[in-house]
């Protein structure tokens, strides 16, 4: 990479960022400035920043990097983010979480959810929930981000870490919502005219759609031949899906598909955008511009992902030295998360190769800044202001440089390939954490605070539960269960090592819900009419 190009184009991106970020910072005079934007967010600010807030490196690094292992079959999971994560949240979702939140002056999701019932302990108890979890998921999305500088600029990773926390913790510390919001909607542009631009010149390299499509499923063979581990998971080539009920399918399935699908449903930081907008109409103009966001950003990325192959196979020596003749992930040295950022390091001319390191940084600033927004309100709105009662923003501003030392030492201390997996095991326990209780309190009046309580607490309990003890894939890392049982799972029995734990904790959730509030009494006629008229 030529180094004063990149430098001319680093100052000129961290100087838009400067200048927005110093914007939110002049528009932010309260502390309903800083946690919600003043509920006036234009649409198109709300739409790019959900996006950017919704797709970070974990996507276009880690499940690029997924895809560049095992093929095409995740492209499922982009439909699943249009269908789920934008068009069922925005319209069935959106809507009554923009009116409801507006009408019990809510700022955040656990005092939404906690307002809606009237129990101020839920507010505490999500908090600490996204307190404990959320860190993972900010942690993984910045190693998606140092790996890529590592990469990319031949830094130490240890200093990218530090670097990119730094960076994104000024404009959030100063700016809040409003700051990240204008931010990201400058990053959300740059990561759909990157990832567009890295698939069109991909295809290009690699001499078409049709040759490049033909010449990766040619390679379906090498699989056994090369790569006999992931043989014997499912993998049957890369443009076809996985051999069914195998290891891999039942990942594919449970863990990506569903888990980071149906989990993007209840995620904090994405909830809260519904109540920056001023209107419903606000809403539907976002639907169609966060559905395009999300299929030119993680479409482009698992096409490539799995194309990356073909490139890594079949160029010639003197364009990529010593890894012609590799698949991507014997070109990366067994480490997924490495495929991305090698790939556009080796095959991409200066000038898109400029585009797509801010596009990388933009994907990983634009969520990271949405984390550490709400890691900072959970610790200053939510859970030291719901137990004093005080309530500022000097207290937020504190909890965002908590969460971001927490976020660094995280990213420093998590193994490699984690990228992927971390960003399914939060949004796992989101939706089973979260979920029911999100649903009940937007469309069924029955629900009591009991049955919520008992909804939480049976989803939090679950999720541990299978991740200490059933998933193979973190119960035998973090050998709690070899430990005490000497089995790395307690069910061996093929496939429930490999399950993932929203399978079962999600509908252990909402039956905890529904027979509980069925068990309890019912909410009053007054919060009844206080929540629900608000729809008509």
């Amino acid at each position: 990479m030529n180094s004063l190009g990149f430098i001319i184009t680093a100052i000129l991106y961290l100087g838009g960022i400067a200048y927005l970020g110093y914007r939110g910072y002049r528009k932010t005079s309260s502390n309903q400035d800083y946690l919600l934007a003043g509920r006036s967010a234009h649409p198109f600010v709300m739409a790019m920043s959900y996006g950017a807030a919704f797709i970070s490196t974990s996507a276009i690094v880690g499940f690029g990097g997924v895809a560049g292992r095992y093929g095409m079959g995740l492209l499922w999971l982009t439909f699943m983010n249009i269908a789920v994560g934008i068009f069922i949240a925005f319209v069935f979702f959106g809507r009554r979480t923009r009116k409801l939140g507006k009408a019990l002056g809510s700022s955040t999701f656990p005092q939404f959810i906690a307002d809606r019932y009237e129990a101020p302990g839920m507010r505490i108890f999500l908090a600490a929930v996204i307190f404990l979890f959320m860190p993972i998921y900010s942690s993984v999305v910045l190693i998606g981000g140092a790996r890529f500088l590592q990469e990319v600029l031949s830094i130490d990773y240890t200093a990218a870490l530090i670097i990119f926390g730094l960076v994104v913790a000024v404009y959030v510390f100063f700016g809040g919502l409003k700051g990240v919001m204008y931010v990201d909607a400058l990053m959300g542009s740059i990561m759909i005219l990157g990832l567009g631009s890295l698939l069109v010149m991909s295809y290009w390299k690699l001499g078409g759609i049709v040759a490049a499509h033909r010449e990766l499923t040619a390679l379906a063979p090498l699989v056994a031949e090369r790569l006999p581990q992931e043989a014997s998971l499912g993998h049957a080539g890369w443009t076809v899906m996985p051999t069914f009920n195998s290891v891999w399918w039942w990942t594919l399935v449970s863990s990506l598909m569903l888990g980071v699908g149906i989990g993007a449903l209840a995620q904090p930081q994405l909830a809260v955008r519904f109540m920056t907008v001023k209107s419903s109409k606000e809403l539907n103009r976002a639907t169609l511009i966060g559905a395009i966001f999300i299929f030119f950003t993680v479409g482009s990325a698992y096409l490539v992902g799995a194309l990356s192959n073909v490139f890594f196979y079949y160029t010639d020596k003197g364009i990529a030295g010593n890894i012609s003749g590799k698949l991507a992930i014997e070109a990366a040295g067994g480490n997924q998360d490495m495929i991305i950022p090698l790939f556009i390091t080796q095959a991409l001319p200066p000038i898109i190769l400029y585009i797509f390191v801010l596009t990388l940084l933009s994907a990983a600033m634009s969520t990271l800044s949405s984390l550490f927004h709400v890691t900072g309100s959970t610790i200053g709105h939510d859970l030291i202001g719901g137990l004093t009662g005080k309530d500022s923003m000097k207290l937020n501003r504190l909890g965002v440089i908590a969460g971001i030392v927490i976020c660094v030492t995280f990213g420093y201390i998590l193994p490699p390939g984690i990228i992927a997996r971390g960003t399914a095991i939060f949004f796992g326990i989101c939706a089973a954490s979260f979920l029911p209780g999100y649903v009940a309190a937007l469309y069924w009046p029955r629900a009591t605070a009991a049955g919520v309580w008992a909804s939480m607490i049976t989803g939090v309990a679950a999720s541990s539960f299978g991740l200490l003890f059933l998933h193979r894939s973190e119960s035998a890392a973090l050998g709690i269960c070899k430990m005490i049982t000497g089995k790395p799972e307690l069910i061996s029995s093929f496939p429930w090592p490999f399950v993932d734990t929203m399978i079962y904790s999600l509908p252990l959730s909402i039956l905890a819900l529904v027979v509980v509030s069925f068990c309890t009494r019912p909410p009053s006629r007054r919060v009844v009419v206080k929540c629900f008229h608000y729809y008509k």
